[in-house]
């Protein structure tokens, strides 16, 4: 049975987002945020991209919990209540005809794993032939990461290594 592993752990993604959409303490909300991140993580390595799985985990299971975190407890409580004003009206119509209007386009996607989709025809397999003739690195995912797509993964590398570094200067500034 393929579904052994899938459906729980798609259930345990599920929880996770609705429990910290729906918690009211920020704390519980920011744990569970990291639970969600690490079990989207997992879900990600179990399609088969390990990249972004690796960087999931790394980035929203490790950094964005210890930025929350690290904002918490670096503010002041207040004791007002805050108070949301109710959302406009073309949102609320808006947002599920989005919705509505995604999943209609998603039936012309390719099948999962279908091996005549665009992808899998298109220079995939010009990769899983040539990867080692090419780059002489045994694993395919790192001679496209590394050598085929470089740059692309240079500058990926380069965003996120900015947007830490504007994280930590925003965390650091002190209020005058």
């Amino acid at each position: 049975m393929t579904f052994a592993y899938e459906i729980p752990l798609l259930i345990l993604l599920l929880v996770t987002a609705a429990g910290a959409i729906m918690v009211k303490d920020l704390m519980s909300a920011i744990l569970l945020l990291g639970c969600y991140s690490f079990f989207l993580s997992l879900v990600w390595a179990w399609l088969g991209a390990v990249d972004v799985a690796f960087v999931e985990a790394v980035v929203g299971a490790g950094l964005a919990t210890v930025l929350f975190l690290l904002t918490l407890f670096g503010t002041q409580p207040k004791d007002g209540r805050l108070r949301r004003p109710p959302p406009p009206m073309a949102a609320v119509i808006a947002l599920p005809l989005l919705g509505v209007l995604l999943l209609y386009a998603a039936k012309d996607l390719p099948a999962f794993g279908d091996p005549t989709s665009p992808a899998s025809v298109h220079i995939a397999p010009t990769y899983l032939k040539q990867s080692y003739q090419d780059t002489h690195t045994p694993n395919v995912v790192t001679s496209v990461l590394m050598d085929y797509r470089s740059l692309d993964t240079m500058v990926e590398t380069v965003v996120i290594f900015t947007a830490g570094i504007a994280c930590a200067l925003i965390l650091r500034r002190q209020s005058t």
